[in-house]
């Protein structure tokens, strides 16, 4: 029954191999005789090539279903997958070649002509090794990768603030106190071969540089000098000084233009006992200094009055009569120029005087008092009122 169903489906069994393989007895001898295959079908056949496709296939997956896909296996570009081919040229040639050359030369010019600015400066790679610097304007270099160009502004200023943003950068003065400072550096790059191959991280190598010469320089003041104009100056120049060095000495190629001192307080937390300190401190100064006025006051006054004294005893010693008469006038005149008494000789004088009626006519205090004397110049001690 079994070699009836074989011959109805044709004499090959479901893995390739004839009807009379591994079958004994003469009818299997004469079968394998007449239906003996081809030597390419021998063997077990692949239950999952194409219909009427003999031989032995990879049993990829991606094999069997290119192999049972009919537009893939008759080789065309349509359906589903794929792009549709260019159109042919006047001449039937591709336009393939034409489009690689295009997109060659596009590659060339952007990568081996480069334009470069007033302040820039452009670092030259070949294949990672420094060939040469370029400056301004147009140069020519071999296209990547074989050379690579890093351009970078060397002119313009940069600034680093420190601390960043609204932070407490606290340092130590030379007389055990503290100080919050903020500050500003201002650097350029003057040498790019320097700036990008020397240091791993220039910029923060500049930023650590610049607190450490920061930190020296407020070291080596008073807190009243970190506070005062003056000695903002000093650190200023200082930190700047010692920047360059320790930067030329790591060859940085790092130009510092300046520091500048930004803010210098006291520490939050005692802030508000340094500022009665402040006070205190200026109320002091405010009182020394009007004492000092006052000091230079009575001594112009009594180097005044030295002097002046010294002139009249010059005086005096020309003429002592007169002199000692014209200083008891002047004396005279000062005692009685806000004295409501009045002086007047005897002789002549009238007795009588109309007091009432002057009392009448005028205030009381503002009446005067008259006093009859005779002057006596030999002897002013002897003058009566």
């Amino acid at each position: 029954m079994a070699r009836r169903a074989l011959a109805m489906a044709g004499g090959r069994g479901p893995w390739g191999g004839s009807k009379g393989s591994g079958s004994s007895g003469e009818d299997g001898g004469d079968a394998g005789g007449a239906d003996t295959p081809p030597d390419d079908t021998r063997g077990p056949r692949n239950p999952w090539l194409p219909p009427g496709e003999t031989g032995r296939r990879s049993a990829s997956i991606e094999d069997i279903f290119r192999a049972r896909d009919p537009r893939k296996r008759a080789g065309g570009g349509g359906g589903g997958g794929g792009f549709p081919g260019l159109p042919p040229r006047a001449n039937g040639k591709s336009w393939l070649p034409l489009a690689i050359g295009a997109t060659a030369l596009v590659w060339l010019a952007l990568s081996s002509f480069h334009m470069l600015g007033p302040k820039e400066e452009g670092i030259v790679t070949t294949f990672g090794r420094y060939s040469h610097t370029i400056g301004q304007g147009v140069s020519m270099t071999f296209p990547w990768p074989i050379q690579t160009v890093d351009v970078e502004d060397v002119t313009s200023i940069k600034r680093d603030t420190i601390p960043d943003g609204e932070a407490e950068k606290l340092m130590l003065t030379g007389d055990q106190n503290l100080v919050d400072l903020s500050y500003l550096v201002r650097w350029n790059i003057k040498n790019l071969r320097d700036y990008r191959f020397r240091l791993a991280d220039p910029e923060q190598t500049v930023r650590e540089v610049a607190e450490a010469a920061m930190r020296s320089a407020v070291a080596e003041v008073t807190l009243d000098e970190a506070f005062s104009g003056a000695g903002r100056a000093e650190i200023q120049d200082v930190t700047r000084q010692r920047m360059q060095r320790v930067l030329d000495y790591y060859r940085a190629g790092v130009l510092v233009q300046g520091v500048e001192i930004k803010k210098a307080d006291p520490p939050a937390s005692t802030k508000a006992a340094f500022e009665q300190v402040t006070a205190a401190q200026q109320d002091a100064d405010r009182a020394r200094s009007d004492a000092n006025a006052y000091a230079s006051k009575v001594l112009a006054a009594a180097e005044g009055s030295a002097s002046q004294f010294d002139n009249v005893y010059e005086q005096y010693k020309l003429a002592p009569e007169v002199t000692r008469r014209r200083m008891y006038y002047d004396t005279m005149e000062r005692v009685l120029a806000n004295n409501p008494k009045v002086v007047m000789e005897a002789n002549g004088v009238t007795p009588f005087l109309p007091l009432q009626e002057l009392r009448k006519q005028a205030a009381p205090d503002s009446l005067p008092t008259v006093v009859t004397a005779t002057p006596q110049p030999a002897q002013p001690q002897g003058s009566g009122q």
